[in-house]
C-alpha cells in the first residue's frame, strides 16, 4: 500500500490550514508562461487539447503528461506529486472515487459558483455527484461511465433469459447461463473494478458501503454499512456466480479485457461491461478475431437487478478535470478546461475513446447515435448510477473491500459482510494494515 495511507491522515481542518497557505502563493497566472502542464489518462485527450491550443489563439498550449493505465497508478503517481506541492503541476484527469481524498487535502482548487454553474449545465447525475465533494465541485466532469448488460442473442431461447423483454435479476442470468452451457462474465479480479461491483451489487440491494453521513466524519468515526442485508446479498451473488458453470475460466483474476474475450468466446453468452466494449468488437473484427456478423447476435440492456422489484444501481465511473491548488497558472486552466470539457470535446471523446460524454446532450447527436444505437441506455444508466463512495478515505475502503470480497468463491452471505465491515473498520481507524 501506498504509505501515505497510514502516515499522513489528512483532516479537513489540516486541509484548510493547506488550501490557505498555498492559495495564497499560488493563486491565477505567474505573468509568464502559458504552457500548461496537463496530466491525461487516455490518448484521445491528446487529441482534443492539441485542437483547443490550437484554438486558443496563443493564449495557452499544453505539456502532456502520461498517467498510468490503471487507477491505482494514477492516484499513486498524482498522490506522490501533489503531496510534494509540485508548482508544475496545473490540470490533472482524476479517476472520480479519489478526488474527495485530494480534496479534502487541499490539493485541488474549488470551481467558484460561477465556474460550477457552468461545469455542471447539462450534465448528467451520475458525472455531477462523483465531482462534488462537500457540495463543491472539484473536478470538471469530462466524461460519465457505466456498465451494461451485454448478451448474446443466439443464446437466449436455451438459456431461458431475455434481456430485451425487461429487467433481469442476477440470479436469473446465473441459472439462465449455467442452462445454456453459456458463461455470465464479471470482474472478480482483486483491482478497482472488483469495488465497482460490490458497490453496484449493495446499492441495487437498498444498501451502502459507508452509512449515511460518513463524509464529513474522521476516520475513525466512520462506519462501514456491509453487515447488512445488502451486504448479504452482494456475497451471495458474488459466490453463486464464481461457482456456478456460468463463471468464465480465470473468473477471480478477470478484469474487463477479460471480460470482454470470455464474452466474444464460443461459449460466451452475458457480459456486463462498460461501453468501450463497443467499439473494441469493432477493432476485433478489423483485425480479423471476430466474424464480420458478430455485433449482429449482440444485445444489450440495462444493468442486473438484485431483486427483481428493485431498480438496479448501475455502476458510475468517468474522469474528471481538476486544477491543481499549486499551480500558478490556475486562471488559465479554467479558460483551458472550458474547452477540454465542452461539449464537442466531449463529442469527440466518445466518437475517437468510446467512453460515454458526461453531458445529456451529446447522447441526442446524430453522429453519437449512429456509432452507438444504446446512447438511450447509457444515459439513463448514468443518470441513475451510483457512485462509489464519495469519502476522503476512498483508498482505505477500496483496499479493505476488495480484500474482504476476494476471491469470490471464497464468499458466504453469513460471515463475509460482518468480516468485511470489521476490515473496513479497523483500516480506517489505523488497528489493521491490508
Amino acid at each position: 500500500m501506498f504509505p501515505r495511507q497510514r502516515s499522513r491522515r489528512w483532516s479537513a481542518g489540516s486541509a484548510l490550514v493547506l488550501f490557505a497557505s498555498v492559495l495564497g502563493g499560488c493563486g491565477g497566472d505567474d505573468g509568464g508562461s502559458t504552457t500548461l502542464t496537463y496530466y491525461i489518462a487516455d490518448a484521445a485527450q491528446e487529441d482534443v487539447a492539441t485542437r483547443c491550443s490550437a484554438e486558443s489563439g496563443g493564449a495557452y498550449s499544453f505539456n502532456i503528461q502520461r498517467l498510468p493505465n490503471n487507477a491505482a497508478g494514477g492516484r499513486e503517481q498524482l498522490l506522490r506529486r501533489l503531496a510534494a506541492e509540485d508548482r508544475s503541476m496545473d490540470i490533472v484527469s482524476v479517476d472520480p472515487p479519489f478526488m474527495a481524498e485530494f480534496a479534502n487535502a487541499g490539493f485541488l482548487r474549488p470551481f467558484t459558483e460561477q465556474e460550477r454553474q457552468q461545469f455542471s449545465a447539462g450534465v448528467l447525475e451520475g458525472p455531477l455527484k462523483q465531482s462534488t465533494f462537500r457540495d463543491t465541485l472539484y473536478s470538471a466532469p469530462l466524461y460519465g461511465n457505466t456498465q451494461l448488460l451485454w448478451y448474446r442473442k443466439s443464446v437466449l431461447a436455451e438459456a431461458g433469459v431475455d434481456p430485451s423483454a425487461g429487467p433481469v435479476t442476477w440470479d436469473q442470468l446465473i441459472q439462465g447461463a449455467s442452462r445454456a452451457g453459456v458463461t455470465l462474465a464479471a470482474q472478480g479480479r482483486r483491482n478497482e473494478s472488483m469495488m465497482v461491483w460490490v458497490n453496484a451489487l449493495v446499492s441495487s440491494a437498498g444498501g451502502s458501503i459507508l452509512q449515511p453521513g460518513a463524509e464529513g466524519l474522521p476516520a475513525d468515526q466512520v462506519r462501514g454499512g456491509l453487515d447488512s442485508p445488502a451486504g448479504a446479498e452482494a456475497a451471495r451473488i458474488m459466490h453463486d456466480l464464481a461457482v456456478s458453470p456460468a463463471a468464465p475460466a480465470g473468473f477471480s483474476t478477470a478484469g474487463e479485457e477479460d471480460s470482454r474475450a470470455s464474452f466474444q468466446a464460443a461459449d460466451g453468452g452475458f457480459m456486463v461491461n462498460w461501453p468501450y466494449v463497443w467499439a473494441a468488437f469493432d477493432a476485433a473484427i478489423e483485425e480479423g478475431t471476430l466474424p464480420a456478423t458478430f455485433k449482429d447476435d449482440v444485445g444489450w440492456a440495462a444493468y442486473p437487478r438484485v431483486t427483481a422489484g428493485t431498480e438496479s444501481a448501475s455502476p458510475s465511473g468517468g474522469l474528471g478535470l481538476s486544477i491543481s491548488s499549486f499551480s500558478r497558472r490556475q486562471d488559465l486552466a479554467v479558460e483551458a478546461i472550458r474547452c477540454l470539457a465542452a461539449e464537442r470535446s466531449q463529442k469527440d471523446f466518445m466518437r475517437t475513446a468510446g467512453n460515454p460524454a458526461a453531458l445529456a446532450s451529446v447522447f441526442d447527436d446524430p453522429e453519437i447515435r449512429e456509432m452507438f444505437p444504446m446512447a438511450d441506455q447509457i444515459r439513463t444508466g448514468l443518470d441513475a448510477a451510483t457512485p462509489r463512495p464519495v469519502s476522503p478515505y476512498y483508498g482505505d475502503v477500496t483496499g479493505a473491500i476488495q480484500t474482504a470480497f476476494h476471491p469470490p468463491d471464497s464468499l458466504s452471505p453469513r460471515t463475509t459482510p460482518r468480516e468485511a465491515n470489521g476490515l473496513l473498520e479497523d483500516v480506517l481507524s489505523n488497528q489493521r494494515l491490508i
